[in-house]
């Protein structure tokens, strides 16, 4: 149980240094989605 419940603090912690860079790639990820779908029409 200590095991699983410091592997969920360090995933917390990487997340939350990191949620920016999560949502750059996102935003990329549907911007070339939806110009894709754009230009297929």
């Amino acid at each position: 149980m200590q095991t699983i419940q410091t592997g969920y603090r360090g995933l917390t912690l990487l997340f939350d240094l990191n949620w920016d860079r999560f949502l750059y790639f996102g935003t990329i990820a549907v911007a070339l989605l939806l110009g894709a779908y754009l230009g297929s029409l």
